[in-house]
């Protein structure tokens, strides 16, 4: 049997696509089972394939799945929708499943609705889905009824069978890496909370499975020697147990991966040891879901963090030298102009070097859909038309799109003119092991606003004057490679490039092999008429096609 297991679509684009880019794990997970059990399978990532659509009918015509399965999430359901319908035409016997977070809320509304979708998988489906191709390889019309975790037609009629038991013990599932290249990884699955806007806890259920942290090493160190070396630690908590996020930590360090990773956190489950340790093995960036300065509405959300943890937290956070990324979302009940500017405030007091900001929107399988079908009777036929979801302010008398729009703006423009000073206003923990660390956070910084996303932010202010300060402060505490190239090319910007030279000089004193740094010192010396010391820069890498390039412009300096 050929089986495909496709990642569809979306319907909007995004300014932002990294939370929708990255093919969902569970798709590798049901893959991996499916490659242990000797199927041939394929993992397609489409999220842009909309944009050659003729790709679809071609792809699917070469391929001849005799099974698909689609990793549905609420916005990309009418892209699995449509690559299904051009799969029934192409071959009417390929049977469609639909599994996910946006399928296991919606399955009845999808096998109503839509006769493109065969079955759906709902909940955790590695071992149903492969009960399910088992069942369709022996071509068999009855016994669907004995497979727990899915829904189903039979003789016009929409079935649904009894779900099955969590699996107890997520080691038993194989390690897709040993098939699979990915950079998003979970090492448990659950959420101990119950925030209203959320449905993990309804999907993954409230009690937490965890991995053990021998497993999951194992998975990225495998990764790792495949050649990925950035990750996302995707957990809904990942640091709920510490003395387990430290045991993980150690065993990277042991293992001498040299990783770097994002992590997701709340505010009151971080202290400064697992920091420390988290820091030692790479971790770069934490994101806290803090959702709003308003107390009133944080407890609205389900989120009755306090304000004090908020603070520690962040603050902590920073002095590990790990970026602190806050989440913050607008138009919630009882959103008003004084709940934004408590926001603000609350900005202004935990100085989050990455923010994000989004409009809330409400999924089937949360609270806040619950009490939004029983207020405003809605039914799933909503779900025709072609939405991701449906945004809370819209339901909302009191509230309207001008007044949503306001709200963002005067959220991201109150971040954005501030996060310069927040990144100057840095205080690093004083402990002589962690310099290193220390300097590859202060450059990796000033590299974002001299080079990167806040570079091309117009209302960041500042942008060179705070990258000089904090490749500056990187040095401070130790040699960095980035930090000498993001000061250099400082430098030569301004036309200091005596200065700029001294800078690159030193830098390639600590890192001789450089290309990066030895070309940048070569135009510091073309600017300053030593071409002969240019040539001899650029000469070291004759392969680099920037090198040749001034090379050759060298040469027919010196010939003049």
């Amino acid at each position: 049997m050929k089986i495909l297991l496709i990642y569809p679509y979306f319907i909007e684009e995004r300014m932002r696509d990294e939370d929708m880019k990255a093919v969902p794990m569970g798709l590798y997970s049901v893959g991996a089972v499916l490659k242990e059990n000797h199927y041939d399978v394929e993992i397609l990532d489409w999220h842009e394939i909309n944009r050659t659509p003729e790709k679809v009918r071609e792809a699917l015509a070469e391929k001849k799945p005799d099974v698909i399965g689609f990793s549905v999430l609420h916005g990309n359901r009418w892209g699995a929708i449509d690559i299904a319908r051009t799969a029934k035409q192409l071959n009417p016997k390929t049977q469609v499943v639909f599994g996910g977070i946006g399928a296991t809320f919606l399955w009845e509304h999808l096998l109503s609705r839509f006769p493109e979708v065969d079955a759906v998988v709902l909940g955790e489906g590695e071992w149903t889905f492969l009960n399910l191709v088992r069942h369709f390889e022996k071509k068999q019309d009855q016994g669907l009824a004995q497979i727990r975790g899915i829904a189903y037609r039979e003789n016009g009629k929409i079935l649904k069978t009894a779900q099955p038991d969590p699996i107890k013990d997520l080691d038993n599932l194989p390690i897709p890496s040993k098939h699979f290249l990915y950079q998003h990884v979970s090492s448990s699955r659950g959420c101990a909370w119950n925030c209203s806007f959320c449905g993990s806890p309804q999907f993954w259920g409230r009690n937490i499975r965890w991995r053990s942290p021998e497993n999951f090493v194992e998975e990225l160190e495998m990764l790792f020697r495949k050649g990925v070396s950035f990750f996302y630690f995707s957990d809904d908590t990942f640091t709920l147990d510490p003395k387990r996020v430290i045991e993980i930590c150690k065993r990277i360090i042991e293992k001498n991966l040299k990783i770097f990773w994002y992590a997701i956190s709340r505010v009151d489950h971080v202290d400064e040891v697992m920091l420390y340790w988290m820091r030692r093995a790479g971790c770069i960036q934490i994101s806290y879901g803090v959702e709003s300065g308003s107390v009133n509405i944080r407890k609205a959300l389900g989120k009755p963090v306090k304000t004090e943890q908020i603070r520690r937290a962040f603050a902590l956070t920073t002095r590990y030298g790990i970026l602190s990324r806050a989440y913050f979302i607008y138009g919630a009940p009882g959103d008003s102009w004084q709940t934004i500017q408590e926001t603000i405030d609350l900005m202004d007091e935990i100085k989050p070097l990455s923010a994000i900001f989004y409009i809330l929107d409400v999924f089937p399988g949360t609270k806040l859909y619950s009490d939004l079908k029983k207020r405003h009777g809605i039914t799933e036929d909503v779900w025709l038309k072609k939405m991701e979801g449906i945004m809370y302010f819209e339901t909302d008398s009191t509230m309207s799109n001008d007044l949503i729009l306001a709200f963002g703006k005067k959220l991201r423009t109150a971040f954005y003119e501030k996060v310069h000073s927040y990144a100057e206003s840095i205080e690093l923990v004083e402990r002589k092991d962690l310099y290193p660390w220390h300097a590859d956070f202060c450059s990796r910084l000033g590299m974002t606003f001299s080079h990167g996303d806040y570079s091309k932010v117009q209302e960041v202010r500042q942008k060179l004057e705070t990258a000089e300060k904090l490749f500056r402060k990187a040095l401070g505490y130790c040699p960095d490679h980035r930090a000498y190239l993001g000061l250099g090319m400082i430098m030569q910007r301004k036309g200091e490039f005596k200065e700029s030279a001294g800078i690159l000089e030193e830098g390639l004193r600590h890192w001789p092999g450089s290309e990066d740094l030895a070309v940048c010192l070569g135009i510091d010396y073309m600017n300053l008429g030593e071409f002969r010391c240019a040539l001899d820069c650029f000469s070291k890498f004759p392969e680099s096609k920037t090198a040749i390039r001034y090379k050759d412009e060298c040469v027919k300096a010196l010939k003049r």
